[in-house]
């Protein structure tokens, strides 16, 4: 705590100045710190949403380059498009990034970590991304305890309305999306589907075989109103990869080419009620996440070497009750069941759980939010968290906040019942601070925000070599400060960065000191300039800059820092078409971010955008 009081002078410093203007209010709705709408405004905790119109501008073929530009954030992936690709919110572990797509939790549930693998998550038909910033178990439970990313895909339209995309680029990588949608009265639908190729670049650093990647991607929504409190939700994703893969091959056993390959196939449902009486808004919903992967020694390979499934189906119920004036209550309840077959094991959890928030405004300027929950797991038992936030709104231009909450992860059903698993683990569990500030200047052409914070990780699950079991036997903690800027010194130009500081170390319970932990730089920096040239032409460029990390057993590897360049352009060809393009890596940086697999070198991409 003593770190984030040294940095209060700091945020306080951010409060209003003469330089303040009178101004509109731009408060944006964000779901993922109480898991219903609230203004960012009303928000203690660090929340980061990319529209639309940012997803399409940056131009990115997947979800976690677009994650990547953001604070806080750090991607490692084993090669090209395909490879697999962990994303780290403030210096935790993959593994411990919650992820949802519309609602659903799409966490691999058959995963010896449990974590998502973003590799096969593409920008497709992606509306926006929520990124939220530290632990935040009381509305979403198990693994927020880095934080969460919250997806959402195209949305339904009143009217009829569509969208698509054309692409094509180095490496052969051929994109094609497109989305319909058709609203009226009580009526809505949302259909999209998309197909991806890239026929990729080695992903052994030492090969020369390409490794390429191939998906087909489907989304939908439909909405209906079978009066005015009641309406039925329902929505939907589906995606099928194919990656190439590198492995190690007798006799060196060292990462280099070869002919194996995975396939995966991703559902994703939700079916929904929502209800309202009076004051209280009521959601009953069923979600399912299915995934199905398999992994093939050659192309010719008859059955696979290693498969999995991984099933997760949810029943919950959310209600929002405006209780009076200035208070509102947020409280749910869930059931879940998990399961996961590899040909020798089959293994199931279940979990219930409850919770409840309450979001008090005891005046106009500040809102004060608190909550608890509790989660009954078949295995370990029970498991309480909490949290409490506070947002203080000074004047109409600036925003203190400060944030504590509590994270825990359950043990997968691999680190539960696994040949190497343990029945009597108990969840990961993180205790997390935050104090923040944001403030607009010059009549809202200027943001600069400063965000400290700080977590502390216990009963981490690792592999025991001792035992040759999954123990509780770790532990880490991490501080760090995230700093935003964005200017718009025209109604033509937006100008944005964001640095990021994260110190993160960890260690075993037998031992006495931290070290630093692996694949995290200390330092990164992006740098985006957006123009809007001659009414017609709209230019772009950003850098993204990443410190040195280490990797490799004991961090005995050095990953040195690297900077990533990439220019943009589109024009318009007519009312409802767009020519675009951009060039990635602009300057052919040679860049690792896990030891001994390659990265992309420059590479150019055009297309073609359509509305109606």
């Amino acid at each position: 705590m003593t770190y984030l009081l040294k940095l209060s002078a700091a945020a306080i410093a951010l409060l209003p100045s003469p330089l303040l203007a009178e101004t509109t209010d731009k408060a944006e709705i964000v779901v993922t710190a109480t898991g219903v709408e609230s203004d960012s405004g009303s928000v203690g905790q660090a929340i980061t949403r990319i529209d639309s119109e940012a997803v399409e501008r940056r131009g990115f073929s997947t979800i976690d380059e677009l994650l990547a530009t953001t604070p806080g954030v750090t991607v490692t992936q084993t090669g090209p498009i395909g490879g697999f690709s962990a994303v780290r919110i403030r210096g935790a572990e993959g593994e411990q990034t919650l992820a949802l797509i519309d609602g659903v939790r799409i966490n691999d549930p058959a995963a010896p970590g449990g974590g998502f693998d973003f590799a096969n998550l593409l920008t497709g038909n992606i509306d926006s991304v929520e990124i939220l910033r530290g632990a935040n178990s009381v509305p979403w439970g198990s693994q927020a305890i880095g934080g969460i990313v919250n997806i959402t895909t195209r949305r339904p339209d009143e009217g009829i309305s569509g969208r698509g995309r054309i692409e094509y680029g180095t490496n052969d990588r051929f994109t094609l999306a497109g989305n319909a949608s058709y609203g009226s009265g009580a009526f809505r639908a949302s259909l999209g589907g998309g197909y991806f190729n890239d026929d990729g670049i080695s992903a052994a650093a030492s090969g020369s075989e390409a490794d390429g990647y191939r998906q087909y991607a489907a989304n939908g929504r439909v909405e209906v109103d079978l009066s005015d409190s009641i309406t039925i939700d329902l929505r939907g994703y589906f995606a099928d990869g194919r990656a190439d893969l590198d492995g190690f091959p007798p006799p060196f056993y060292s990462l280099s080419d070869t002919a194996e390959y995975s396939t995966a196939q991703q559902l994703a449902g939700y079916a929904g009620l929502k209800l309202s009486t009076g004051p209280v808004k009521h959601v009953l919903a069923f979600t399912i996440n299915d995934i199905d992967r398999d992994n093939f020694a050659s192309p010719t390979a008859v059955a696979p070497d290693f498969f999995s499934r991984g099933r997760r189906e949810r029943f919950e119920y959310k209600g929002d009750w405006e209780v009076a004036a200035g208070l509102r209550a947020v409280f749910g309840a869930e059931h879940e069941r998990s399961r996961f077959f590899d040909g020798f094991l089959t293994a199931k959890a279940d979990v219930s759980g409850g919770y409840v928030q309450l979001v008090a405004e005891p005046f106009e300027a500040l809102t004060l939010t608190g909550g608890a929950r509790i989660d009954d797991h078949k295995t370990y038992g029970s498991k309480a968290t909490f949290s409490a936030n506070a947002a203080w709104r000074v004047g109409d231009d600036a925003v203190l906040r400060a944030a504590y909450a509590e994270g825990f992860k359950a043990p997968t059903l691999y680190q539960l019942f696994s040949f190497y698993g343990d029945p009597d683990l108990q969840p990961e569990e993180a205790k997390s601070y935050e104090i923040g500030a944001e403030q607009w200047l010059l009549n809202r052409r200027v943001r600069v925000a400063l965000t400290g914070w700080q977590r502390r990780t216990r009963h981490q699950i690792d592999f025991d070599l001792s035992s040759y079991l999954y123990n509780n036997i770790a532990r880490s903690r991490g501080k760090g400060i995230e700093a935003e800027l964005e200017l718009r010194p025209s109604e033509r130009m937006t100008l944005s960065a964001n640095y990021s500081y994260t110190d993160s170390e960890g260690r075993q319970e037998n031992v006495a000191t931290y070290s630093r932990l692996l694949r995290r730089p200390v330092h990164s920096l992006n740098v985006a300039v957006d123009w809007n040239a001659f009414d017609r032409i709209k230019l772009g460029a950003a850098l993204r800059m990443v410190g040195d990390s280490r990797d490799g057993f004991g961090g005995s590897i050095r990953l040195d820092g690297f900077a990533l360049a990439t220019i943009r352009a589109a024009v318009p060809v007519t009312k409802n078409l767009e020519l675009y393009g951009r060039v990635e890596n602009l300057f052919d940086a040679d860049y690792q971010t896990v030891a001994g697999y390659n990265a992309y070198g420059r590479n150019a991409h055009f297309g073609l955008r359509a509305k109606f």
